[in-house]
């Protein structure tokens, strides 16, 4: 069972649904990880999503990756791979991590990519949950394993493919 902690800046339109829609990227990211038990088990798994704006996401980028610049999607993860596989057993909360979108940065993505900006976000919440789970596109096999996850999470919820490069 994953329970989702939102916690939005004004400047992301409240009436825009982003409980569901981050609910329905994470699930559809855990059914398409390695762990899928997170999703349906009986141990309680949480997320926290911060939408907020690029001057946050460019103090939290520079702190953490030492880059002076936002960034689209932040992922902090808690749990490491052997945690993640003992998440079927009993046992307290599990706290996976934090994703912490720039509002700023997703929109004029989602502006270049001719895509709405709830599709983009679909796309960052499932890019940054997996991350989460452990995964990364630092070498071209994790990358191409990455990439097809995503791609199928976003197929679970109507997206396409933003890998694909069109005709």
């Amino acid at each position: 069972m994953i329970e989702i902690a939102i916690d939005a800046d004004e400047e992301w339109d409240s009436s825009s649904g982003w409980e569901a829609l981050v609910r329905s990227a994470a699930e559809a990211a855990v059914a398409e990880s390695a762990f899928p038990q997170l999703g349906s088990g009986q141990r309680p798994v949480e997320l926290s999503v911060r939408l907020t704006g690029d001057e946050e996401v460019k103090a939290l980028n520079g702190q953490w990756r030492g880059k002076d610049k936002p960034t689209n999607v932040l992922s902090f993860p808690m749990l490491g791979e052997n945690d993640l596989r003992g998440a079927n057993l009993a046992g307290p909360e599990m706290l996976l991590g934090d994703i912490v979108l720039a509002r700023g940065v997703c929109v004029a993505e989602a502006a270049d990519k001719g895509i709405s900006i709830e599709d983009h976000a679909k796309h960052l919440i499932v890019h940054g949950t997996l991350h989460l789970l452990g995964y990364d596109h630092h070498d071209d096999g994790d990358a191409d394993d990455m990439e097809a996850r995503e791609a199928r999470a976003l197929r679970r919820l109507g997206v396409a493919n933003p890998y694909e490069v069109a005709a």
